[in-house]
């Protein structure tokens, strides 16, 4: 009703390719369900956990030790049996990002909270000339009037999003990533490198990240800021 027939039809035959389905990659991906996009390839590498209930749509008693790429899936198939779902359990690295890209999405979201993969899978994307729009960093911050979104470039206060650019600059990437990011200031030292280890999941994948609070409110807004954009470009709304 409100989009017209046309806007609905292109949305119906788009295929979004969600990374990481946390706390905002998990909002992002239901909101875009819920709005009939046809198809949905989800990107985790992890299962769920106690932890998780606090903000991630995904995470319920009755989901713990489950994929959430399986969880995601389930819950899908319960709200539009009609899309088209590929849960892909895949840790982001060089070469799985290759095989998530091969299947050639029309817009890339990423939602994914570790450094190394979060630029891996941006860098790929922009070069492959895949639209993306990335989460910036949603931990610690509590004023959801300061959340805003625009070019990576253009992205201020975000000590994640700072890291982000001075690393695609060495690939001479310097604009055309939308993000969503924070104009909160917080007090986070975001520069400390850490070695790998395992993680929770068993897995020998991944890096030991530092635990952040966050509140289940603000990385909702980001994600569903993140599903907005991808909406608006795939109905081509200004």
């Amino acid at each position: 009703m409100l989009l017209g027939a046309e806007s609905f039809r292109r949305l119906t035959e788009s295929h979004v390719a969600v990374v990481g389905l946390g706390a905002v990659g998990g909002y992002a991906l239901e909101a875009m369900a819920r709005t009939g996009i046809g198809r949905l390839t989800m990107v985790d590498f992890d299962t769920v956990q106690p932890t998780n209930i606090n903000r991630q749509i995904f995470a319920l008693d009755s989901t713990l030790g489950r994929t959430k790429v399986a969880a995601a899936a389930d819950r899908i198939a319960d709200i539009n049996p009609g899309c088209e779902v590929e849960p892909l359990e895949l840790f982001v690295d060089e070469a799985s990002v290759e095989e998530i890209l091969s299947r050639r999405p029309d817009i890339v979201v990423d939602a994914i909270d570790s450094l190394n993969p979060k630029v891996q899978l941006l860098r790929s994307s922009y070069l492959r000339g895949i639209p993306t729009f990335s989460s910036m960093g949603a931990a610690l911050r509590t004023d959801p009037l300061a959340i805003r979104v625009g070019d990576l470039s253009e992205s201020t206060h975000c000590p994640l999003a700072k890291r982000i650019r001075k690393r695609l600059r060495k690939d001479n990437i310097v604009s055309g990533i939308t993000c969503v990011y924070s104009t909160e200031r917080v007090d986070f030292d975001y520069s400390q490198d850490i070695d790998p280890v395992q993680v929770e999941t068993g897995t020998e994948r991944g890096r030991k990240r530092n635990t952040l609070g966050s509140l289940p409110t603000i990385t909702a807004v980001f994600g569903l800021l993140l599903a907005n954009e991808v909406i608006k470009t795939l109905c081509g709304t200004p």
